[in-house]
């Protein structure tokens, strides 16, 4: 079963603001996962968040 974080958990698995969050979301460099939708909130698959921070980490390495 897939895992899904909402918005400010996943700023709080960051430590970010909203404005970076908005920011990273945003900018199609940084590759960020896209959120599904459901109404208006958003729900970050956290199997993605996880491949995205190897793939930062292999970057800045």
């Amino acid at each position: 079963m897939q895992a899904y974080l909402t918005r400010p958990q996943v700023r709080a698995r960051y430590q970010i603001s909203e404005m970076t969050m908005w920011r990273w979301e945003q900018n199609h460099d940084l590759n960020f996962p896209k959120p599904m939708v459901v109404g208006r909130r958003k729900y970050f698959k956290e199997e993605e968040l996880t491949a995205w921070e190897r793939d930062r980490a292999k970057v800045s390495a």
